[in-house]
């Protein structure tokens, strides 16, 4: 029985937690017992309330290339030219540069950062598959891509996105449109019913609601749909649209949706391996947030740190659910991540398999 094909997820997911030194740069290495060149890292000081910095090898390192979740502005948005950004991506791991007036978003002496870092396919290249061409980096082994595509803002159009297997969460964000709706960060997710005319947003608390963002048509194994109304965050005018791409992959990421119980000995959710990094969000109401965990940050259960997705507060110490073998379980009764009766949706990466390829299961912490 294969129990998973990524025995190390280290190869294709790390966090690393680092201190800022307050110098122009400072070069981070990640902690994994192998190499991995990143193609996306999620920047947050945990100390101080600052934007996210989100940076990806397709559009490039810099502060003009970078993105912020907790925002619907362009490109370069929350000024990180003044406030710091990741200038280089390395063989393993990355640069961080100071901004014109101080590196609070990156590299501030005396703050603590996290960097969560997804390892794609490398270099771009090419890809014909759907109506509009893309330049595609894609991990087949991994179940991820990242897609970048001009708009051509006519109707039903399909995008490769090179996975070769049907994707189960597609972020995407309209990187020109100056208009705030057009500019918010749209979420596909396959546990949302009839999900190809749902959408939730990343920057927002809201809950989930019907669009026309995907076409109302299931992706498939080769391409996704992307519409010119709804919002117009997939396909509007001549815009330029990144979308990051997933696909299940067992034995190391998930993408899956719970109901809460509202009971202090919450709801347990299998995932099939041990989580070094999970994102939760109450899709059945608005109000909450989306909540991040990882295995680095403090890390003891049932202390599991977490820091908002929507917002630029710093790291919250509320004490939220357990990290397990093969899952995770909620250990508190708010609304965040175990409110009564209520839905939600995740997406999970793996520390650890539960069994690996040779049948050797893993420990909880």
């Amino acid at each position: 029985m294969a129990y998973t094909t990524i025995d190390n997820p280290e190869l294709y997911f790390q966090s690393k937690l680092y201190a800022g030194d307050g110098n122009s740069t400072q070069a981070i290495t990640l902690d994994g017992s192998e190499n991995m060149q990143p193609d996306l890292v999620w920047l947050k000081n945990r100390t101080d309330q600052v934007w996210h910095v989100l940076t990806d090898s397709v559009q490039g390192a810099g502060a003009a290339n970078g993105l912020s979740p907790n925002s619907n502005e362009a490109p370069g948005g929350g000024n990180k030219a003044a406030y710091g950004f990741l200038s280089a991506f390395g063989s393993d791991g990355f640069t961080v540069s100071e901004g014109s007036s101080n590196a609070s978003m990156s590299n501030q002496s005396s703050k603590n950062y996290v960097a969560w870092c997804w390892k794609g396919g490398g270099s771009a290249s090419s890809n014909s598959d759907g109506d509009i061409t893309t330049s595609i980096s894609a991990s087949t082994t991994a179940g991820f891509s990242i897609v970048s595509y001009t708009s051509n803002g006519s109707s039903n159009q399909t995008v490769g996105h090179g996975l070769g297997a049907v994707p189960h969460m597609i972020i995407s964000k309209n990187r020109d449109n100056t208009s705030t709706h057009y500019n918010d960060w749209m979420i596909y997710h396959h546990s949302n019913a009839t999900a190809n005319d749902k959408k939730l947003k990343l920057n927002t608390t809201d809950a989930v609601s019907t669009t026309n963002e995907w076409g109302d048509t299931d992706p498939t194994s080769t391409v996704y749909s992307v519409h010119t109304s709804g919002d117009g965050a997939t396909n509007d005018g001549t815009d330029k649209i990144v979308s990051y791409v997933f696909t299940g992959i067992q034995g190391f990421s998930k993408f899956g949706s719970y109901t809460g119980n509202g009971n202090a000995d919450g709801a347990f959710i299998y995932t099939g391996f041990r989580p070094a990094w999970l994102m939760i969000k109450r899709s059945s109401a608005s109000g909450n947030s989306w909540e991040i965990f990882d295995n680095k940050r403090l890390g003891y259960n049932v202390d599991n740190n977490n820091i908002r997705a929507d917002g630029d507060d710093a790291e919250y110490t509320t004490d939220r659910l357990d990290i397990l073998s093969n899952g995770f379980k909620c250990r508190a009764t708010t609304t965040n991540v175990n409110g009564s009766g209520s839905t939600y949706v995740y997406m999970a990466f793996a520390e650890a398999p539960f069994v690996n390829s040779n049948g050797v299961p893993c420990n909880a912490r």
